[in-house]
């Protein structure tokens, strides 16, 4: 059962953390030059699976679901600063 729910959960994590880091970089980021940098999504992927690190104590949430937001947050910035900015309307 805990091993359905952490699949779950880290597909969750990838899918949402995906999505979301990828508009707010298209949205509120567009313009920062430190988003343009080589190393911004890495970076950006690094420090949200640190912040997931005390959340692993709970049994359904390990290791993968921290990787798998690492990744996702890091390939939302690798995807939202080469994207087309919103249109307004």
């Amino acid at each position: 059962m805990f091993v359905t729910l952490g699949l779950v959960l880290a597909g969750t994590a990838l899918v949402g953390g995906y999505v979301i880091t990828k508009n707010f970089v298209r949205r509120k980021l567009r313009y920062v030059d430190a988003v343009q940098r080589p190393s911004a999504p890495v970076i950006a992927g690094a420090v949200a699976a640190a912040a997931l690190l005390p959340v692993t104590l709970l049994p359904a949430v390990g290791l993968g679901t921290m990787i798998a937001l690492g990744v996702g947050v890091a390939g939302g910035v690798a995807s939202g600063r080469s994207a087309s900015p919103p249109s307004d309307s």
